[in-house]
């Protein structure tokens, strides 16, 4: 893997500590800073576990279910 994607001295320097040698730049500033970043983090766990859960088990057994009017042959004979 390349370094290019990892914080130069200057910049881990000024990263707090935890954050440094992640990326580029300053990182978090102030409180509100890292309330974005652990809501943004809530936000993509959930709907990681939502796929999955949605992906596995779909709940799709409903005759009226979309899915079956493609799947019965009946519907599509002449």
């Amino acid at each position: 893997m390349s370094n290019a994607g990892f914080a130069c001295e200057v910049c881990k320097a000024k990263q707090p500590k935890g954050f440094e040698n992640l990326t580029h730049g300053e990182g978090p500033q102030g409180n509100i800073d890292y309330f974005i970043m652990y809501s943004a983090a809530v936000i993509v766990g959930y709907t990681l576990i939502m796929s999955v859960k949605y992906l596995v088990k779909p709940k799709e057994n409903n005759r009226d279910h979309i899915k079956n009017l493609i799947l019965n042959d009946s519907n599509f004979s002449e």
